[in-house]
């Protein structure tokens, strides 16, 4: 069962909305996503990518640019070493093609997913050496490469290191932690615990940006505004991707370079788009989330990264298409595993009665190892435990795991360390390596010692109001579309109705897969309620308080089945006429 939570938070909504020109709600939503104060609440509904703060204000940027600079003055060979998901993607194209801009001879090298694994490892900093590299520059990845980076010490090449992960740390006797950074010669990161960066919760994209930002503070016009631009839109796109916060200036940075990116001069993205059938005027956070995302992912999963960065390097706009298609084709492939993938997890979790446990180690082998990631996040979803889904790598056990609010994965697994060949993350999120023969020990000791109770495993919805229908005028929709981009950290406004009597439903869509529900409240009238979810979800919550009741009923009507209800307000344009659309989102 869900827990419904109504936000209680409280200011003066009368005042913040007048000081706004917003309505009161607008306002009262505003404090629900965590603003304190006028100008933070002004800066989140008409702030630009220019409210950001300072990237010197990151430990050792300042030395990082200064070495970078340093080595393009001295015609070094640089390589910047990313990683094969959309924000190791696009944070290598902003660092090798800003290098370029600026003279260097650079170049940029992705790890293949099966053959190198995750980050930065020794035997890519040798082939490094035998390529004359005399400095390397990590994006995403970095912050636990210890071993790799002491290798190129010892090879003669200068490491510098950007990252957004947590840094790995140790702990004493008495409970002390201490970090264990790599022995770079720089290390820029703001989870360090001393990076007075006030904002920690940016992406690799983002913090390459940064990078290019700090340079062009001190190169003057070697970076050009265009360049700059579409430097923000890779930010933005991974922003989006690496599923951060759209909070403080991420939400400026994607909201900017979505709007930049509905007119990009990049060739790849351009095609990315065309393949996929996108109208760039349409493009949101959505888009970036679920089309282009995984179209970008979709090549470190099944093949090599390299392919996307490719394509965002690409000049030709006919290689570019090409490129393109052959991605997307690849993401078609992809989500056809992933379903497979999931229905194997499923049965997994009932054959072996995980019902019973507080963290899902779940075990296929078989399934292509990319995809364990996205199974696991499918899985949390549909059973709100920590799920790791485990298989068969090429000479051990790999996997990725997906957690809930009140488990901090890769803390617990630091717990445990001894379980994992190796292993990273953060909170939500992790990938790890393992031998076979440890996953009983991984199980018993994650379930062991996991500090849940029942009341973590419920999905929490939070509702930012209880708001009648009527209430929803056209006026508020155009207001809460000044939200936009919503996303994590920054969701969809929902609003909460205790009787919404349930008259007739009608089918629509392909195949009829979607609802639109006839309601009616105290309020005079009628009030058409669209559903696009799981209609056996919906009938089986109908029936928890009408056994009796049932879809096939609704849909014949002259029903009458009163239900408290979730919603969203939307605008919806059909045949040219504009109306508000009330969008069902969960029945209790």
């Amino acid at each position: 069962m869900e827990q419904w939570i109504l936000h209680q938070k409280s200011a003066d909504f009368k005042e913040w909305a007048s000081a706004l020109n917003v309505d009161p709600l607008i306002a009262k939503i505003l404090r629900n996503r965590g603003i304190t104060d006028l100008s933070e609440a002004r800066s989140f509904l008409y702030g630009t990518a220019a409210e950001q703060h300072d990237p010197f204000l990151m430990k050792d940027m300042d030395l990082l640019t200064d070495r970078l600079l340093e080595a393009l003055e001295q015609g070094l060979k640089i390589r910047v070493m990313g990683d094969y998901d959309v924000d190791g993607v696009t944070s290598s194209y902003i660092l090798v093609k800003g290098l370029q801009l600026l003279g260097g001879d650079a170049d940029a090298v992705i790890p293949h997913r099966i053959r190198d694994g995750y980050g930065l490892n020794p035997s890519m900093t040798e082939r490094a050496a035998e390529d004359g590299v005399k400095l390397i520059l990590t994006c995403d990845n970095g912050i636990a490469a210890v071993a790799a980076i002491a290798r190129a010490k010892e090879l003669g090449i200068e490491t510098l290191v950007t990252d957004h992960h947590q840094v790995p740390y140790e702990t004493d006797e008495a409970g002390n932690r201490k970090e264990i950074l790599p022995p770079a010669a720089a290390v820029v990161d703001p989870h360090r615990s001393d990076c007075p960066y006030p904002f920690k919760e940016i992406c690799g994209a983002m913090i390459a940006y940064k990078v290019m930002q700090a340079l062009k503070q001190k190169t003057g016009d070697r970076l050009s505004e265009d360049a700059m631009d579409e430097f923000l839109q890779f930010a933005a796109l991974g922003t989006v991707c690496d599923v951060m916060p759209l909070l403080n200036e991420n939400r400026n940075i994607v909201r900017s370079g979505i709007e930049s990116m509905k007119h990009t001069k990049n060739i790849g993205l351009r095609s990315l788009m065309r393949a996929n059938a996108l109208d760039p005027s349409k493009l949101s956070c959505y888009t970036l989330g679920f089309v282009l995302g995984p179209c970008i992912n979709a090549t470190g999963r099944l093949e090599s990264a390299s392919t996307a960065l490719q394509l965002m390097l690409e000049t030709n706009e006919r290689d570019a298409l090409m490129l393109a298609e052959e991605i997307k084709t690849l993401n078609d492939t992809r989500k056809e595993m992933t379903q497979e993938g999931t229905e194997r997890g499923i049965r997994y979790v009932e054959e072996h009665h995980l019902e019973d446990r507080d963290v899902y180690v779940i075990d296929l082998p078989g399934t292509h190892e990319s995809i364990a990631g996205i199974i696991a996040g499918k899985l949390r979803e549909r059973y709100a435990h920590p799920v790791f889904v485990l298989t068969d790598g090429e000479t051990c056990v790999k996997g990725s795991g997906r957690s809930i609010d009140a488990y901090h994965m890769f803390e617990h697994m630091t717990e445990v360390k001894d379980c994992f060949l190796k292993f990273g993350g953060h909170a939500l999120a992790a990938g790890l390596s393992m031998e076979r023969e440890m996953i009983p020990v991984l199980d018993k000791a994650l379930n062991e010692h996991s500090g849940l109770t029942p009341e973590d495993f419920r999905n929490k919805v939070y509702i930012d109001a209880a708001m009648p229908f009527s209430y929803a005028t056209r006026e508020l929709a155009e207001q809460l579309q000044a939200l936009e981009p919503v996303g994590t950290g920054n969701p969809t406004p929902l609003f909460a109705l205790k009787d919404v009597h349930f008259l007739s439903a009608a089918r629509f869509g392909e195949g009829g897969k979607y609802l639109r529900f006839t309601v009616r409240t105290d309020a005079p009238g009628t009030v058409q309620l669209t559903y696009f979810g799981d209609g056996d979800g919906f009938e089986e919550a109908l029936k928890r308080r009408y056994p009796d009741a049932s879809l096939e009923a609704l849909e014949r009507g002259g029903c009458d089945y009163p239900l408290p209800v979730t919603y969203e307000v939307s605008l919806n344009t059909y045949r040219g006429e504009t109306k508000v659309q009330f969008l069902l989102r969960n029945v209790s």
